[in-house]
């Protein structure tokens, strides 16, 4: 009776040892070593992080992309930074991303109203040449960043940040108020920063001068300097309570016999007129484009599929199966990892990258904003356990002092992937 008690006894000791290997086992598998190693750094605005949501393997924290190729983007921009006002500051900014194995630059070159380069197309419509910042004066900001990205291997694209928006008070929409789109009571603004700082317009891609205007910009950078491609965003696009400024309701009427556009901005029929305008606008600027420059990638980053279309009347979806666009960077801009994965199981990813490859926009910090550098490596390793072509980070200044833990993110340098070969490889 004795013996069979202390076998019984020496059996629950062994239960016991090996349910406590399981469970010890288990929390290594769900909540990995380097997450643990960041908890203390953690920000009280990163309750929902990757560490606390989804099951990541503790042996490696950063998983390698499926194949050689990664786009690794950063955008400069010239608000809340100052990288681009200076030939120094350029030149540390490129050679520190040079160290840390990015290999795309999307440098701004038109936002506010006003180019970062001097610009003969923006001097003879509205009489400013270049933006009036005392750092870009005698000198060629955009030259620079080309000249010295290029020495580094990067590939250069410059991104029109503005699109088809503009300030409320620019020389633009002051001397041509006839290219500014309305709402149908008659307003215009739309306000916006902390301190409704920016009062924003935009232009109607209807308008023929419009149209042109902002044709002759783009094809003027393709053809001035040897850049690798040029970007357009959600600006490039119109917010869809507008409309209804004195041209367009003509030109509906004309091919309506007629008839007024619908009251409501969000009539289908209305919606999808407007939304062939923008179109249009795509492919006169694309054909411009490769008219001049065959090679030149033309390069997109919108916000997400339905949003763009509701937003913006942006379809872009329809752009990239008519062959207008040759790269999506697409603006995943979220806190909560739910919504982000969320977005990017979109079945229509997977049919957009059978034409061009899909990078994801990911959010690094704004002036009055902190992004938790766990949250930044969540997000880069779901894109790559989905198989993504790569990311961009906005913005420059927002890296901070984290050079160590974005070299985390770049164990070796990568190519960017083969935009003109990426259909056959996948189909």
């Amino acid at each position: 009776m004795g013996k069979i008690n202390s076998v019984s006894w020496q059996a629950r000791l062994r239960f016991l040892i090996l349910t406590f290997l399981g469970l010890a086992i288990a929390l290594m598998i769900n909540f990995p070593f380097w997450a643990i190693a960041q908890t203390t750094a953690s920000n009280a605005s990163s309750s929902n992080t990757i560490e606390q949501i989804s099951p990541i393997s503790p042996i490696n924290p950063t998983i390698r992309p499926t194949n050689n190729s990664e786009l690794r983007g950063i955008w400069l921009t010239n608000v809340d930074s100052d990288v681009l006002f200076s030939t120094q500051r350029i030149q540390q900014a490129i050679q520190r991303l040079k160290r840390l194995k990015f290999n795309t630059l999307y440098p701004t070159v038109w936002n506010g109203g006003h180019t970062l380069y001097k610009s003969q197309v923006a001097e003879k419509a509205f009489g400013v040449a270049i933006d009036p910042n005392p750092g870009l004066q005698n000198r060629d900001m955009l030259e620079e960043v080309i000249q010295l990205g290029h020495e580094q291997n990067f590939t250069v694209i410059p991104w029109f940040e503005y699109g088809l928006m503009t300030e409320e008070g620019s020389e633009l929409a002051r001397k041509h108020p006839e290219w500014i789109s309305q709402r149908k009571d008659g307003s215009q603004v739309f306000i916006h920063g902390e301190n409704n700082q920016h009062r924003l317009v935009w232009m109607t891609p209807a308008h023929p001068e419009v149209q042109k205007f902002l044709t002759d910009l783009i094809v003027e950078v393709v053809k001035k300097y040897d850049l690798d491609g040029i970007q357009l965003d959600d600006h490039f696009g119109m917010p869809s309570e507008l409309g209804y400024d004195d041209y367009t309701i003509a030109l509906y009427k004309k091919e309506h016999f007629g008839r007024l556009p619908s009251e409501d901005f969000k009539n289908p029929e209305w919606m999808a007129w407007r939304a062939r305008k923008l179109g249009n606008l795509m492919q006169k600027i694309s054909k411009a484009v490769r008219a001049v420059k065959p090679n030149c990638l033309i390069s997109l980053s919108p916000n997400p599929k339905d949003f763009s279309y509701r937003k913006y009347l942006q379809d872009w979806y329809n752009w990239v199966y008519l062959g207008l666009v040759d790269e999506i960077v697409v603006q995943v801009y979220r806190d909560n990892i739910e919504d982000y994965t969320r977005e990017l199981s979109q079945p229509e990813w997977q049919e957009v990258r059978q034409k061009v490859p899909v990078a994801i926009g990911i959010l690094t910090g704004l002036r009055i904003q902190n992004v938790d550098m766990r949250q930044i490596k969540g997000q880069v390793r779901i894109a790559r356990e989905m198989t993504f072509d790569g990311f961009s980070f906005f913005f420059y200044e927002t890296l901070g002092n984290r050079d160590a833990s974005f070299e985390s993110l770049f164990f070796a340098p990568a190519p960017r992937p083969d935009i003109k070969n990426i259909a056959s490889v996948r189909s």
